[in-house]
């Protein structure tokens, strides 16, 4: 359980920084941030990865596609936070 944690965080990182990398501009986001955008990207990349292909990874949990999945996710959730969630308003 503990290496499904560590394995999780390591993934995340990558596929956050990744994502960051590849979406121009600037994000305001700390090292944590990035790690929980790369997760939400590993989430909505399986999702969309099942959605398309109907198949569920069954050979184990680290696997290139997966790697590769988690970072488009992480992209796609990226562009949408900068276009649409990150908008403040200041009331003066």
């Amino acid at each position: 359980m503990l290496g499904l944690i560590v394995t999780m965080i390591i993934v995340g990182l990558i596929a956050g920084a990744l994502a960051r990398l590849l979406i121009p501009g600037k994000q305001d986001m700390s090292i944590l941030m990035t790690i929980v955008l790369g997760i939400i990207g590993s989430v909505v990349g399986g999702f969309l990865g099942y959605l398309l292909f109907r198949e569920d990874a069954g050979e184990g949990f680290l696997q290139p596609a997966g790697i590769i999945g988690s970072i488009i996710g992480a992209v796609i959730v990226l562009f949408l936070w900068t276009r649409f969630g990150s908008r403040t308003t200041a009331h003066r």
